[in-house]
């Protein structure tokens, strides 16, 4: 039988290299964002609600008074407080948790870095995201594209007024298989050939940066009236790999508890559990966030 706890079995995963590696990043982060004026923050793991989103899990767990916390997807919450409380621009480099996130490119406990700009829109914040990414890690100019433009590029499909027959036919000519696709909406349709046909075929010599998404893809996003309405929110791809997902942010108290509620539901219809919103981010955006853009890049 395999000794299921074999002696070295407490040597740490991480080679000397890659600790040293980490530590040389986090100190060029911090520099760039002292160069920038950018206060560094930390605020809580536990927070009393969790996130309601359909695609993140939340861990929850409880203390000895028999109260239930959640471990932070990402600490959005917590610092939208700060910013509502008048503390200007702000980052954090600390831990997420999601739960049923494992594989070879997520683990349920993991790093992010995670920033707001105040004043800033959305095009504005990923002009400085062109710029870390360069002064980080190297990276040439990012290539900017609507969400409408890339699914023109590459599957010839106005994402924007697509109906669920022309995803269907979409998915057919790439040759992709999905059980039941009847029973899917729009959006999950749209992220499937996202991921499978567009992902793929992203340039691996320099960033992508892919912007104004579908309105019923806002998430925390501000939604700018159309033709066509779009979230104005964006992800960043590097080398393939989505490394960011930022928003022109939603400051209005009463669409953000409809979304809410609106996430509720759509988690109930799914069989998943009820998470309990953050009322301290509701009561923030009624004592006032300022205009803002922010992004979590993981």
């Amino acid at each position: 039988m395999t000794d299921p706890h074999p002696a070295e079995a407490w040597r740490p995963s991480a080679p000397q290299e890659n600790l040293r590696a980490r530590a040389q990043l986090l100190r060029a982060l911090r520099d760039f964002f002292a160069r920038r004026g950018v206060l560094e923050v930390e605020t809580p793991l536990l927070g009393s609600g969790g996130s309601t989103d359909l695609h993140l899990g939340s861990l929850e767990t409880q203390t000895g008074d028999g109260r239930s916390w959640y471990l932070q997807t990402s600490p959005e919450f917590a610092m939208k407080r700060l910013l509502a409380a008048g503390s200007g621009s702000i980052y954090q480099i600390g831990r997420a948790f999601r739960n049923d996130e494992s594989g070879r490119l997520h683990n349920p406990e993991f790093t992010l870095l995670e920033w707001y700009r105040v004043g800033w829109d959305h095009q504005a914040l990923m002009n400085e995201i062109d710029d870390l990414l360069s002064d980080i890690l190297g990276e040439p100019a990012a290539e900017r594209l609507t969400y409408a433009e890339l699914f023109d590029r590459h599957l010839a499909l106005n994402p924007h007024r697509a109906t669920k027959a022309d995803l269907g036919l979409a998915l057919a000519r790439a040759e992709i298989e999905v059980a039941n696709p009847e029973s899917l909406d729009c959006d999950t349709l749209l992220q499937v050939l996202m991921s499978q046909v567009i992902e793929p075929a992203l340039p691996s010599d320099r960033p992508t940066f892919v912007y104004d998404f579908p309105p019923s893809q806002a998430a925390l996003a501000r939604i700018r009236p159309g033709p066509p309405s779009v979230a104005e929110r964006f992800e960043v791809y590097v080398r393939g790999v989505e490394l960011a997902n930022g928003y022109h942010e939603l400051r209005d108290p009463d669409e953000q508890e409809h979304r809410f509620r609106c996430d509720l539901e759509a988690r109930g219809a799914h069989g998943l559990p009820r998470v309990e919103p953050d009322q301290h981010l509701l009561a923030a955006l009624r004592a006032g966030l300022p205009a803002c853009a922010g992004v979590a890049l993981g």
